[in-house]
């Protein structure tokens, strides 16, 4: 058992990354090949299943044109391809680390959360990346009527695919006060945007990343302390 949890510890970048894409693309194909663009399923009064595609960008924001979606791929590559170096980088060192006694507690745990926040934005864009790079050339539209898996023509060209949202939470609904200037009478909704586990992924990887790297981003605080 020691050994077993000594390895996944060694390995914990891979696991997070696989556990991240595994969850995130069941969940899109499940949806693509379930629903149209538009169909939704009410789980609570405040979640539901709303399927929508976007042209790559986080919480269902878009990038314009296909130049646009072209150059999102790209620096969505190039990313990927710095934080698998960086995270395989800094995770021999805190492998080595933990063998070393010298290192207390709170070091291990702020190189843990450091390697978990990285792997988490990390596993988020390859998620993302896989649907703007692939989904156009296996899926069909899903217009109208449910996509097909492999068909003889997708619906776009490679690195033009449309990433797959369906986490909508409606959690505040109403109106704001006439009083108030150009908004007054408005609709008000929280939370908009509709978003994936990709997504999710990628915004917990950055409070993991604040909560357990304060000396990174509050440094002149912590030396005075």
């Amino acid at each position: 058992m020691k050994s077993l949890l000594a390895w996944i510890t060694r390995h914990l970048p891979v696991w997070v990354v696989l556990l991240v894409l595994v969850l995130d693309q069941a969940s899109k194909f499940w949806i693509k090949l379930s629903m149209r663009i538009g169909d939704e399923i009410d789980v609570f009064s405040w979640f539901k299943i709303h399927f929508l595609e976007n042209e790559g960008m986080a919480f269902g924001f878009s990038f314009g044109g296909d130049g646009g979606k072209l150059l999102l791929s790209l620096i969505r590559l190039a990313a990927i391809v710095f934080l698998i170096w960086y995270i395989a980088r800094i995770n021999r060192k805190r492998v080595a680390a933990l063998a070393d006694s010298t290192r207390s507690k709170k070091e291990r745990r702020a190189s843990a959360g450091l390697i978990v926040s990285l792997s988490l934005i990390l596993a988020g864009a390859i998620g993302n990346m896989l649907d703007s790079a692939f989904y156009g050339m296996i899926f069909s539209e899903s217009y109208f009527h449910v996509a097909q898996l492999f068909p003889a023509e997708g619906y776009a060209p490679f690195l033009h695919g449309r990433v797959v949202d369906m986490l909508y939470f409606p959690l505040l609904h109403g109106f704001y006060p006439d009083w108030m200037p150009w908004i007054g009478g408005n609709e008000f909704l929280f939370f908009r945007p509709v978003f994936n586990i990709a997504d999710s992924a990628i915004t917990i990887g950055f409070v993991v990343f604040f909560i357990t790297q304060r000396d990174f981003w509050l440094p002149s605080k912590h030396k005075a302390a």
